[in-house]
């Protein structure tokens, strides 16, 4: 095992617990809060709950991501020029966008939540689940170097 190993397995861990934690939240928390709590406590739970997890993407997910992220692509002697190209450039390029886009609907998730627009942050969780997903399925397509 060598240090990229870990380096890799860190960035990979950083994007299941991403990806997970939206997955348990959608999937399982959601509809249990839904069928379980008045709608008082439901809306406590939740609040607590995305708080939580916006904080955890905030302190860890994302410092994380970024560092083992910048790091990998350095070590592959990933450039600006290359993104262009052909095959793993434009794969990565594809995954570095789609994830901005992610990060963009989940803040504004996070803002939607905490200001009252329910409608919006339904949309921007939905779009950022999806939006995870995608970036998940494009990095499974980078071509091994």
């Amino acid at each position: 095992m060598t240090w990229w190993s870990v380096v890799r397995f860190l960035h990979v861990l950083g994007a299941a617990l991403w990806v997970g934690g939206q997955l348990t939240v959608s999937l399982v928390v959601l509809p249990l809060a839904r069928r379980l709590l008045d709608e008082q406590r439901r809306g406590q739970v939740l609040t607590a709950v995305g708080r939580r997890f916006g904080l955890l993407t905030v302190a860890l997910f994302l410092p994380v991501q970024l560092a083992t992220g910048v790091a990998i692509a350095w070590h592959k002697g990933v450039t600006w020029a290359s993104l262009a190209e052909p095959g793993y450039g434009r794969i990565l390029a594809a995954k570095l966008l789609l994830f901005c886009a992610v990060m963009v609907a989940a803040a504004l998730h996070g803002w939607a939540s905490g200001t009252a627009r329910p409608r919006l942050a339904r949309a921007m969780a939905v779009a950022s689940l999806v939006g995870s997903l995608g970036v998940v399925l494009l990095a499974t397509a980078l071509p091994a170097t």
